[in-house]
């Protein structure tokens, strides 16, 4: 089990990831709330690259919940094929559009309570749209939000849940930033495979699991 962070290490963990990443927003490519939240729908278990590609036609055909809501089933699958797990997706995201317009006069409501009432929108989803779309004082887990908090001893927990409410303990503010630096950090230099440890990772100091990876 790796080692648990100090009150020392979490502050300058904070401090390096806001220092890096102030400025980073989601790759997820979108115009407006609307096409946020089904980027984000889609992204679960797949690529914001691979997102990025299907949503262009998925938003010319259907620029609004309106066109989505009256969508035929199979069209909706035929554009998101590519992603995983598309036959449950397109399922949700016609379920989520029809939510909209019968509930919400066809305006995605910007409230967590009220997002995951939505098919297909778990507090994760709900999560990552107001941290994006309001820089919501709000923690997202992800596969590598859960990596990196663990690798650097912020959370020992078991599961997504626990794990976010040690980072929310943890850090308490800035999290909108945090949140968005731990998915960067964990995509591109602490990887589930080869972590750059030694040639790009800025908190190599700080690693609590640095050395079980010596081997590889």
């Amino acid at each position: 089990m790796a080692k648990k962070a100090t009150k020392k290490d979490i502050q300058e963990i904070k401090e390096r990831f806001i220092q890096r990443y102030k400025d980073a927003k989601t790759e997820l490519t979108y115009n407006n709330l609307y096409e946020l939240l089904i980027s984000v729908m889609l992204s679960a278990q797949c690529t914001d690259k691979r997102v990025n590609i299907i949503t262009p036609a998925l938003f010319d055909k259907y620029p609004s919940p309106k066109e989505l809501s009256q969508a035929n089933l199979d069209e909706v699958k035929s554009l998101i094929k590519s992603c995983s797990f598309f036959n449950n997706k397109a399922q949700n995201l016609i379920k989520m559009a029809k939510s909209v317009v019968e509930n919400y006069e066809g305006k995605i409501p910007l409230d967590e309570h009220e997002l995951v009432k939505l098919a297909g929108v778990g507090q994760k989803t709900a999560h990552v749209v107001m941290i994006e779309y309001t820089q919501a004082n709000l923690m997202a887990v992800d596969t590598h939000v859960f990596r990196v908090a663990h690798r650097l001893g912020l959370s020992s927990a078991k599961n997504v849940k626990k794990t976010e409410e040690d980072l929310v303990n943890a850090f308490k503010d800035n999290l909108f930033i945090l949140h968005q630096a731990m998915v960067l950090f964990g995509r591109y230099i602490c990887t589930a495979k080869n972590p750059k440890c030694d040639s790009e990772c800025f908190m190599s100091d700080l690693c609590k699991t640095k050395e079980s990876f010596k081997a590889g």
